[in-house]
């Protein structure tokens, strides 16, 4: 008698992230915003003209296309081949999009500067896969190149969390739910589908401190240059700011 091989349950962000309904919820977020943030960040690190940057889990490509337009040589990768397929509608000589996981190394490079904007780390269940993840970065700047991490601050966020919200989109009233698991901050996301389907999702992010990402930077071979806590650039407060912000050189 052969036995077979327990079925691996898919990661949670290999079916949300390519789901409609993940962009369905999340389709107001701040464009305006982000390219405030960007064109700070850029005049912040004043990359020089033609510099090579990568957008490190890139999504649909929001961040990638504004970046290009800027004058940069842009890759985007992302996990999810829905979105990549997405992002390819925008490709030109100097915006490409490949479909890779962060866990492997980059088949390309190396870059001046490589981004990971909007809280795009720290999910995967293992923080060994973390680090493996910021060796590849690592491994794909230009010697003196620069990483930038965005992440959210973590000890506000916990001691701010709302436990519960209800959101209606396109009719569609998305159910959330939010607590902490092992170590993650979990947000349950439950819905009733117009054709009367009843989903659910979730998202697992790490709750990763300052110290615990300082001790994966280490591991890496990337030094810290600075903490930023907002998306003017101001300085990180652990009390106050909503972001932690890590701008990184190999």
């Amino acid at each position: 008698m052969t036995l077979l091989p327990a079925a691996v349950e898919p990661e949670w962000f290999s079916t949300w992230f390519d789901s409609p309904y993940y962009h369905l919820l999340y389709h107001d977020r701040n464009q305006a915003e982000a390219q405030a943030f960007l064109d700070a960040l850029l005049r912040h690190l004043h990359p020089r003209p033609q510099a090579r940057l990568l957008d490190f889990a890139c999504g649909k490509g929001r961040h990638s296309i504004f970046l290009s337009a800027q004058g940069y040589d842009v890759t985007g990768i992302d996990l999810s081949a829905k979105s990549i397929a997405a992002a390819r509608q925008h490709a030109h000589e100097h915006l490409h999009f490949a479909v890779h996981d962060m866990r492997e190394p980059l088949p390309f490079g190396p870059f001046d500067f490589i981004v990971n904007l909007f809280t795009s780390f720290g999910y995967f269940e293992h923080e060994s896969e973390n680090v493996l993840a910021l060796r590849n970065a690592t491994a794909a700047l230009q010697p003196g190149g620069k990483l930038v991490i965005d992440f959210l601050n973590t000890e506000r966020t916990v001691r701010e969390l709302v436990t519960h919200e209800q959101k209606m989109v396109d009719g569609i009233t998305f159910h959330l739910h939010r607590h902490l698991d092992r170590g993650f901050i979990v947000k349950e996301i439950d819905f009733r589908t117009p054709d009367g389907q009843q989903l659910h999702f979730e998202e697992r992010v790490r709750a990763l401190s300052r110290e615990r990402f300082e001790e994966y930077f280490l591991l890496a071979g990337l030094r810290l240059v600075e903490v930023l806590g907002d998306y003017h650039l101001r300085p990180y407060d652990e009390a106050t700011s909503p972001r932690m912000i890590f701008i990184l050189k190999k």
